[in-house]
């Protein structure tokens, strides 16, 4: 384009645009043909050591069942609206047929499923999409959970069926501004009225709030000082907004909730929600699902390299031929294997009842299993080159998507010390009071 030096700078640019900008990005196929995008999903190659030998019929059923929806009705849709930071809510009665919402609960609608194969939905749902699986677990294994295991039967008559068919949806509000490791201390305080409860406070990062017909919301009772679980919908005074700039898990509509004077009837307390003791039965189930993200993550992940390698071409050969890139194709199968087995013996122990606090942070996204998935997703990032920071091929989503889930449910540190005091006897949250005198 010739260049009118008489014009000013400002004519320029309109000039300039009229030739070069405005015009829409080239589809991916077209841009890069030499590879094919995820929105076409991958077959699943992770599981060398087969572990689907472990898993009985009904959970291979599951299996297939979520993975072959994920692959058809997700994976076209999910990059578009990671980038637009929306939720596609037109899959959700897809995501209901499915039948894995509630998860583990037996009655009220909900499938009664095993431990194990509510985990493998679980990270099947992970493999191709990272936010769709956050959705499910807070909906399901926090919410759900939670009125399943400490509501009363009428509680349970009245929600669960509903919202195992996904026709109403919830959040689990625990984490505050000012308290989220240290979440037992948190100052939400609820104060007993004439026929019910009155809410004042604060909550921050909590999933599915903006759009929730259901909140379980937890607060520190003012008389007794212990914590209670409180179900309350559409009450006046309770607000969510969405938190924005999030660079991970950008589908989860994550928001902060006020409470200003939000008043509670005394059939919507949960009575089995007494302490912080309680509030942990449900994390103890919790955190075995939230295990599986990363090692479906990683599954997603590897599979995509997998077939890359072997489309993409350079020095007129297949990536997948050169051997410093099958090394690192090693090493990420090497580590998906190894947090499949954790993740299955986790669920089995729970299932035996000789699960710890110990075993589910060790096990869980915060210690190895995410340490691990952070260095099967970096490895992928590492053998798509560019290809690497493009939603398009899922690696780089799922290495954004990742950060969020090593951090959440507490973080890879507070459950480093979980399993520490397991092993030692010893907590030591707290850093050691500091002495006003010299021990010299």
């Amino acid at each position: 384009m010739a260049v009118d030096l008489s014009k000013k700078q400002g004519d320029l640019y309109k000039d300039a645009k009229s030739f070069n900008f405005g015009l829409p990005a080239l589809d991916v196929s077209v841009a890069f043909p030499q590879a094919t995008p995820a929105s076409i999903f991958p077959p699943c190659t992770s599981d060398y050591y087969q572990f689907d030998d472990l898993l009985t019929t009904e959970e291979k059923s599951t299996r297939l069942k979520v993975r072959e929806c994920m692959e058809r009705e997700v994976a076209p849709i999910m990059t578009e609206y990671w980038e637009k930071a929306e939720f596609p809510f037109h899959i959700v009665p897809k995501l209901a047929a499915l039948r894995i919402a509630g998860g583990t609960i037996k009655g009220y609608g909900c499938p009664g499923l095993s431990i194990a194969g509510s985990a493998i939905a679980t990270a099947e749902v992970a493999r191709v999409d990272a936010s769709c699986s956050t959705f499910i677990l807070v909906h399901s294994s926090l919410a759900m959970l939670t009125i399943a295991l400490c509501g009363s039967e009428e509680q349970k008559q009245k929600y669960l069926p509903s919202l195992a068919q996904l026709d109403t949806l919830a959040c689990w509000a625990l984490t505050e501004p000012d308290y989220g490791s240290d979440a037992s201390a948190l100052k939400t305080m609820a104060t007993k009225v004439a026929g019910g409860w009155v809410l004042e406070g604060q909550k921050r990062w909590i999933g599915n709030s903006t759009f929730a017909d259901v909140l379980i919301i937890f607060a520190r009772n003012a008389i007794t000082n212990q914590i209670n679980g409180i179900v309350k919908k559409n009450a006046p005074g309770l607000s969510a907004t969405k938190i924005e700039n999030k660079i991970g898990l950008r589908m989860v509509q994550n928001g902060d909730i006020l409470l200003k004077k939000v008043f509670v009837p005394d059939e919507d307390r949960l009575p089995g929600v007494n302490s912080f003791q309680d509030t942990n039965k449900v994390l103890a189930v919790s955190r075995v699902m939230v295990a599986w993200q990363p090692i479906g993550i990683s599954m997603g992940v590897y599979d995509m390299c997998h077939r890359y390698l072997k489309e993409r071409k350079q020095f007129g050969a297949p990536l997948a031929a050169f051997q410093i890139n099958q090394q690192k194709l090693v090493q990420m199968l090497g580590n998906v294997q190894a947090m499949l087995l954790i993740g299955w013996r986790l669920c089995k122990m729970y299932e035996n009842g000789k699960m710890t606090p110990g075993h589910a942070s060790l096990g869980k996204v915060r210690a190895w299993i995410t340490s691990k998935a952070r260095e099967t997703v970096a490895l992928g990032r590492e053998l798509l080159g560019g290809n690497g920071i493009l939603a398009d091929f899922l690696v780089a989503k799922a290495f954004c998507d990742l950060e969020p889930i090593y951090t959440y449910e507490g973080t890879y540190d507070i459950n480093s010390l979980v399993t520490g005091r397991d092993i030692t006897g010893i907590a030591s949250f707290k850093p050691a009071a500091s002495r006003q005198i010299s021990r010299l």
